[in-house]
């Protein structure tokens, strides 16, 4: 099983990216997939999350109207686009796959997004 993160970088405060994870080793298409984010000294939080058919999004407040969770299922593989970021946007950020009722639950490694000037 591995969930591979990419995107990540460092971006000024208005800024965008895109970050990807590409799943592999299990049924990516019966999985809600999740990204969370941990700053330096903070605890992880949920960022955004799509369920598995990819009908039905949710988003944590500090980000609602600035970022986009998608997915392909075809490419077994989920998206975070993120628009006018802002400092406080800065984290590691972690994709999470889960197949929810079966406590079956995967993490990503984690992609760095860095926003300054």
């Amino acid at each position: 099983v591995q969930l591979a993160e990419s995107g990540g970088g460092l971006v000024q405060p208005g800024g965008s990216l895109r970050l990807s994870c590409v799943a592999a080793g299990f049924t990516f298409s019966s999985y809600t997939m999740t990204w969370y984010r941990q700053a330096p000294g903070k605890e992880r939080e949920l960022v955004a999350l799509i369920n598995s058919a990819g009908g039905s999004t949710y988003y944590a407040a500090p980000v609602k109207g600035r970022f986009t969770i998608s997915r392909d299922n075809a490419k077994n593989t989920v998206y975070l686009q993120m628009n006018s970021l802002k400092p406080e946007d800065t984290a590691v950020y972690y994709c999470n796959a889960l197949r929810s009722g079966l406590g079956i639950s995967y993490w990503g490694q984690g992609t760095q997004v860095t926003v300054s000037s």
